[in-house]
């Protein structure tokens, strides 16, 4: 007689198959973990195989309780709130300063959001993706990296930078390990 997934099992890739009976077994229940071994038994995966990707299993698996061990505290993640939005706040005023003589008879409301949006933006992008950290991070002593333990690319780190304009962002970090600008780009903020 067939358990309710078989079908199931009977779609997942070998990889996925023993990491169930094998890694992540103790998160399944029992028919889930038969139904998989009877699919590898029908396929007839080769043994050295399932050693091989239980090894690379685990191997992945304790790299990601390492990233999760070394995320930083939301009183950190507060911390650097406080102290990037000085710096950005600097930055802006930097640039509003070196903008202002050149731009005459422009609207000052339009021009002060111009500034603040594009000094936020160069600030986050260009400290993040070129040392994986801003004022705030170097403080502390703490990094962005990828949910896999990379460094970010630009790409992350421009979506990441977008998501902090979530609204209630800043205080999400409070609520779960990773706040919205992680979660929603696969990064986190870790100890170096």
């Amino acid at each position: 007689m067939e358990n309710s997934f078989t079908d199931i099992m009977s779609k997942r890739t070998d990889e996925e198959l023993i990491n169930v009976v094998t890694v992540d077994r103790d998160g399944y229940q029992p028919t889930v973990i038969e139904a998989a071994e009877k699919e590898i038994e029908k396929r007839n995966i080769d043994v050295k195989r399932i050693d091989e990707l239980r090894a690379v299993s685990s191997k992945l698996a304790d790299e990601q309780k390492q990233i999760e061990n070394n995320q930083v505290s939301s009183l950190i993640r507060f911390l650097h709130f406080v102290i990037d939005t000085f710096a950005w706040l600097i930055v802006a005023s930097i640039i509003g300063r070196l903008l202002t003589p050149l731009l005459t008879g422009t609207n000052e409301n339009i021009l002060a959001y111009f500034i603040l949006a594009v000094s936020f933006f160069s600030y986050y992008i260009f400290m993040e993706s070129t040392y994986q950290k801003t004022i705030g991070k170097i403080i502390t002593k703490t990094k962005v990296i990828t949910t896999d333990g990379k460094k970010p690319n630009t790409a992350d780190i421009v979506r990441r930078t977008i998501c902090r304009l979530i609204p209630f962002d800043r205080v999400s970090y409070f609520f779960s390990s990773n706040g919205f600008h992680d979660k929603l780009s696969d990064t986190s903020v870790v100890k170096e």
